[in-house]
This record gives C-alpha cells, structure tokens and sequence, in this order.
C-alpha cells in the first residue's frame, strides 16, 4: 500500500500545526519552506483539510492556518480515508474497471481486501497526538529552533 503526495502533504501539514504551540499561526510558505515542498500543493491541501475541519484558515495581514482540532481529536486512519482518492490495490478492486480475466474465481483480491482493512484498522488506532511526543525535536527540525 503507498499513499498518494496528496495525503503525505495532508499529515505533513498536520504534524507542523501540531507541533506549533496551540493556537499559533503558520503560513503555506512557511510549511513549504520546511518540508521543501511546492506551495501550490500545500495551498490545495491546507484548502481541503480545512473543508474537513482539521485546520482553520484565518485571512488577512497576519493570517494564516491552525489546526481546528486538537491533537488529540484528529484520528490518522480518518485523515487517511478522507485524502486518499480509491484504495484500488488492484485493477480488480475499481469498479469501472474491464477487471481480470480470473477476477470471478480469484481469491487473492479477498486477501488483499483483508490486508487493506488492516492497514485501515492500525491507523485507526492513532491520533495526531501519538506522534507530537517528540514535539520540541519535530520543532526543531521544522522551525530551525
């Protein structure tokens, strides 16, 4: 299983508003600076999570982003569900797909359903919170502290 950019951007940002102190504001380019990742992407993805109400966007001269949840509320499995676009392992999983010729016999996409619910389970059991122990590290890498 690999995620898209798309959601490694979503728990990038969440783990940078996280490690801040409560409240404190960011910018995109900030972010972006840190983790040297393309402020359009970033732009796109603080946009949706904000949609989905992990981060709050305040505008205007001195604005910027915050979580909207503590850490504590934003579970990674959700994050994960919310971001990622299919969990298509295979052809056969999707659909509008042709699928495979062995598709109505096959028993491996069983299997690869079953590990996809696992994989699914054990981020279910995470909070943003679970990976902010470290906070004065992450924030010395991020912030240049």
């Amino acid at each position: 299983m690999r995620l898209t950019l798309y959601t490694d951007y979503s728990l990038r940002v969440l783990l940078f508003l996280g490690a801040k102190e409560p409240d404190a504001l960011s910018t995109i380019k900030e972010i972006s600076d840190a983790y040297g990742i393309s402020k359009n992407h970033l732009m796109k993805v603080s946009h949706e999570l904000g949609k989905m109400g992990y981060v709050e966007t305040i505008r205007g001269r001195g604005g910027g982003i915050r979580l909207a949840k503590r850490p504590e509320e934003i579970g990674i499995g959700e994050v994960v569900r919310q971001t990622e676009e299919d969990f298509y392992l295979v052809d056969c999983f999707n659909p509008e797909s042709i699928g495979c010729v062995i598709s109505p016999v096959c028993n491996l996409k069983g299997a690869l359903n079953k590990a996809l619910h696992a994989y699914i389970t054990v981020l279910d059991e995470y909070k943003l919170s679970d990976f902010l122990h470290n906070k004065q590290e992450i924030a010395a890498l991020l912030f240049n502290e």
